[in-house]
């Protein structure tokens, strides 16, 4: 059974940084391919980012120049180093394989921007 911890949230203000971190255990991490995933109050899950088991990397639009993944294979974590935050990047932060096929959602990370 594949389990999924985040950390790392918390409160910023608008501008400043935060970095995420994902554990995951159970799976056959490096060869998948993972990604970030956000859901704000009353809005629809949103994806965010996503890297490659090789380290190709894409963004959403809404964080691309502002939010960088990566991952290290050896210790099975994602990280996602969030820069120039703005309040409406205030969401639950997840993470999870990037497939239709999700792995069970762990219970995120609470990200709140102040402005």
């Amino acid at each position: 059974q594949v389990q999924l911890v985040e950390s790392g949230g918390g409160l910023a203000q608008a501008g400043g940084s935060l970095t995420l971190s994902c554990a995951v255990s159970g799976s056959t991490f490096s060869i998948n391919a993972m990604g970030w995933y956000r859901q704000a109050p009353r809005k629809e899950r949103e994806w965010v980012a996503t890297i490659s088991s090789g380290g190709t990397t894409g963004y959403a639009d809404s964080v691309k120049g502002r939010f960088t993944i990566s991952r290290d294979n050896a210790k099975h974590i994602v990280y996602l180093q969030m820069n120039s935050l703005k309040p409406e990047d205030t969401a639950v932060y997840y993470c999870n394989v990037a497939k239709y096929q999700k792995w069970p959602w762990g219970q995120g990370t609470q990200v709140t921007v102040s402005s």
